[in-house]
């Protein structure tokens, strides 16, 4: 028992130190996107913030979802919460699992690249949606009579800056249309949709989805257009751009190298065809035809031409 379990853990070892590795050379040539897309969940948090110093609080706006769906109150409000917070580790797990799991179908520098560009592009339209307009807020602080409803004006440039992090993101006013809750989950879920292999999961994603949309209405975070803006927005921004992206490399069929080129061409500039011509021993790719070898010479099949004439009686 105790060496089988130590013969698992020594593969398990071998395991995480080649794929650290393949990510590790993943990562050195595509950290660049990696930054750019983590410094805009920072210009995201800002723009947040800044619209909060423009939010005016005021009744709050007649709404299907909030007629239908009973109020959770400020004692239940972190259902909500809770439930957005399992989506994300959830998915943050799974991104890394190839790292322990044998089951490798994605490189996890490769789809955070995806991810961020799918949120990036989420963040900047709702950027745009909610400084075009700012709506009473309706969730419980956002309300009139409430000291975090407004902000007062900032005394310097270092206190907008740093957001007042995490209390400043949690207690926001203005930044409603649409949810950036739903941007994340949708993100995820259509990320794992395409790249997860377990399909009872996937319908457990979409339900938890759809959960996270009646929670976010019933805890009064946002309003119901706020969460059917992001159902459509979302997913046409993840339909468009991924169709830009190049696809991830496979990771199924066994003859896939360990590290893919992110790239159609290899480090050394040459293309895939100049690789198949050297393999072959052929300069002109037109001139792939079969040879055969007699004594020793090599001579074309089927046109009957010998590549030394001195073959015949020489």
């Amino acid at each position: 028992m105790t060496l089988y379990i130590g013969r698992e853990a020594s593969k398990l070892w071998k395991r995480i130190c080649a794929e650290t590795t393949t990510e590790i050379n993943l990562l050195i040539e595509n950290w660049k996107y990696l930054l750019a897309g983590l410094v805009f969940q920072y210009i995201h948090g800002l723009a947040a913030r800044g619209v909060h110093y423009l939010h005016r609080p005021g009744p709050t706006l007649q709404d299907l979802g909030f007629i239908l769906l009973p109020e959770l109150g400020q004692d239940k409000a972190y259902i909500s919460e809770t439930l957005f917070s399992f989506i994300f580790l959830s998915f943050v797990l799974w991104s890394f699992h190839p790292f322990i799991l044998k089951s490798k179908k994605i490189y996890t520098v490769l789809l955070w690249c995806r991810v961020l560009a799918f949120l990036v592009v989420s963040q900047i339209l709702r950027i745009i949606t909610f400084y075009s307009t700012q709506l009473p807020g309706p969730n419980y602080h956002c309300r009139e009579g409430s000291k975090l409803a407004r902000l007062p004006r900032p005394q310097s440039v270092l206190e907008v800056l740093l957001i007042n992090f995490p209390r400043g993101v949690v207690y926001g006013c203005g930044d409603l249309i649409f949810s950036s809750h739903m941007i994340f989950t949708l993100v995820f879920v259509l990320t794992y949709q395409k790249y997860g292999t377990r399909r009872f999961i996937k319908q457990f994603a979409w339900l938890l989805a759809i959960v996270q949309s009646f929670l976010i209405v019933a805890s009064r975070k946002h309003y119901t257009v706020d969460v059917v803006v992001a159902w459509y927005t979302v997913n046409l921004v993840v339909f468009f751009i991924d169709k830009k992206l190049p696809e991830l490399p496979d990771r199924n069929s066994g003859s896939s190298p360990l590290l893919l080129p992110v790239s159609t061409k290899d480090k050394d500039g040459r293309t895939k065809e100049e690789n198949h011509k050297l393999l072959n021993g052929n300069s002109d790719p037109s001139d792939w035809r079969p040879r055969t070898q007699v004594n020793g010479k090599i001579m074309e099949d089927g046109n009957g031409v010998h590549v030394d004439s001195a073959m015949n009686g020489a």
